[in-house]
């Protein structure tokens, strides 16, 4: 038994079904193994794409996702994509190739001290120096990405524990021959000695028993003191967040405790198209007001971060609700009145349960749906405005309304995207992807692989910005030999807009801002896919239908859309 086939038999014990990856010697017989044993080979072209597919991928089943890249650049070029999972709070298991056990040190091709490199990023960083000690790594290795706040962690795993033992001592150049010199055989022994010590009292291993998730079960009275505190109201507010979605098997559950409690509720992250398309509890605009007039705020899996101006849009006279798996985060620049350390989704769930009938707060919800529609209307007047090129404001109402039921948005980019959180309404629970809190670009293609692959039959949509799509646009390649349903909207406006939108007024000066207005859907023409260049709205209107059609044929399809610039996000950066 080879390392490559004990780590495909465990991963196939957690229900893993894909394995991103980009090929390398010192981990070959990792995805050969897995491949032999059902487990679907994710090949991409670059490796923050293998680990932003297995993020997408643990995002959408709550089941870690896995990826595997090679020694030494391998894993560096992971670390962008292993940070933004870390504090997106993603389960994912990183395995990474390294020199064989005897060579580390010694000048090895691609040896470096990655452990170094990785550990700041991950909950648990381990390396793997026996065969009979890779299944219980594995088994810890996966349980730690689950529990608690869940979080990627990394197996660094030696090339020579990956193959067969033959080949391992012929790698060391192992000579059936007898030694001649005293050197040659005290070298012999030498290596024998080890490679004994590599292999010896190697057994498959078990899952560790009774794991649990590592959660505390939150204050028991704590449901009964937010219960009072939401009948007390009189303008209650409910905030959640990506934290909430930590267990997406639950998406469905929460959506109806929502319903039920009746509160007004603003959703973010991957909590976005929770309560579908249209629900009258949801509000989408505003918010920053309705904080400061709320009197009883409760935030779920929401960090009091740069996306809440650290706290000071909260009214300090309302009562404060917070709930999150994380024990820092509960309190980050916030003092609640109630703080629950457990599932956001859970407890709240448990509230709905025990809720009774809930107040109706008429008044509250007329004076949100008012703004909310004046904001509709200032909206559509910027949509109206005429720009040089296609108005993006423009381009999303028009593509609101022809976005098919089962779609999955994935953002990547800055202003074009954060444009469509604005304007684009997810269809369904867990149908919008973004990074989240690290706010990397490059995601886009790796997202859209773990979504389509998750969700064949769904409609997966990146919308990109033209700076952000340079990233993984290469991953189109991928899209179109594996037939995915996938189609890239890139607002193609010649600018990194959201550093411009402020650096010029403030600075004076485009430097570094400026952009080639590229035919970037060439690019995903020569992989074998489809595309567009569009220059107005009508035609933008037109390559959508055609986007929809060419995905229906399993050939992606890609949107070059030249748009001009609003003022609809003066002022919006964030730092």
């Amino acid at each position: 038994m080879n390392g490559g086939q004990i780590i495909a038999g465990v991963l196939r014990q957690y229900g893993v079904t894909h394995l991103y990856t980009l090929c390398g010697g010192h981990i070959s017989p990792i995805y050969v193994e897995a491949e032999k044993q059902g487990i679907r080979i994710v090949d991409v072209r670059d490796e923050a794409s293998a680990v932003f597919g297995a993020d997408a991928s643990a995002r959408l089943t709550g089941i870690p996702g896995v990826a595997a890249v090679t020694a030494g650049p391998g894993v560096t070029n992971a670390i962008t994509a292993l940070k933004n999972a870390q504090m997106a709070q993603t389960p994912l298991l990183l395995l990474g190739g390294a020199t064989a056990t005897l060579l580390r040190g010694r000048g090895a091709l691609q040896d470096i001290d990655q452990m170094a490199l990785v550990r700041p990023h991950v909950k648990l960083a381990a390396r793997v120096t026996r065969l009979k000690d890779m299944a219980p790594a594995m088994h810890r290795a996966m349980a730690v990405a689950q529990s608690g706040v869940p979080g990627p962690v990394f197996l660094e795993m030696p090339v020579d524990l990956l193959y067969d033992e033959p080949m391992v001592r012929e790698m060391y150049g192992q000579k059936s021959a007898p030694a001649k010199s005293l050197a040659e055989k005290a070298r012999n022994w030498y290596i024998n000695r080890h490679v004994n010590r590599l292999f010896s009292g190697v057994g498959a291993g078990t899952p560790p028993p009774g794991q649990g998730n590592g959660l505390p079960d939150g204050d028991a009275h704590s449901i009964p003191k937010a219960l009072q505190a939401i009948r007390q109201s009189e303008k209650p507010l409910l905030i959640i967040s990506s934290g909430a979605i930590l267990s997406p098997q639950l998406a469905l559950e929460l959506a109806e405790a929502v319903k039920k409690l009746g509160i007004p509720v603003y959703l973010s992250g991957m909590a976005r198209g929770l309560l579908g398309r249209d629900h009258p509890l949801q509000f989408r605009h505003n918010r920053k007001q309705a904080l400061r007039e709320a009197d009883c705020i409760l935030l779920l899996g929401v960090p009091v971060d740069f996306r809440l101006d650290y706290g000071f849009h909260l009214n300090r006279k309302a009562v404060k609700i917070a709930v999150n798996r994380s024990r820092k985060e509960l309190r980050k620049n916030l003092r609640p009145d109630l703080a629950v350390q457990t599932d956001p989704a859970s407890w709240l769930i448990g509230v709905a349960a025990q809720a009774g009938h809930a107040p109706e707060w008429i008044a509250w919800k007329a004076a949100l749906q008012e703004r909310e529609n004046a904001r509709e209307t200032s909206i559509d007047e910027t949509a109206s405005h005429q720009v040089n090129g296609i108005n993006p404001v423009a381009l999303f109402r028009t593509w609101e309304s022809l976005l098919p039921q089962h779609s999955v948005l994935i953002a990547d980019g800055g202003d074009f995207a954060a444009t469509a959180a604005y304007t684009l309404r997810p269809r369904n629970p867990l149908g919008w992807l973004d990074p989240g809190a690290f706010g990397t670009l490059g995601v886009g293609g790796g997202f859209a692989l773990g979504a389509a692959l998750q969700y064949p039959d769904h409609y997966i949509w990146i919308i990109y910005g033209d700076g952000s799509a340079a990233y993984s646009l290469i991953e189109f390649d991928t899209f179109r030999k594996m037939g995915l349903k996938v189609c890239a909207v890139i607002g193609n406006n010649g600018s990194w807009e959201q550093i411009a939108r402020d650096q010029i007024p403030m600075l004076g000066t485009a430097t570094a801002t400026v952009l080639p207005k590229s035919d970037y859907h060439k690019v995903a023409e020569a992989f074998g896919a489809a595309g567009e260049r569009v220059e107005t709205l009508a035609d933008f209107e037109g390559a959508i239908g055609r986007a929809i059609a060419s995905m229906d044929s399993r050939t992606p399809y890609l949107i070059n859309a030249i748009i001009g610039s609003t003022a609809f996000r003066q002022g919006s950066i964030s730092m």
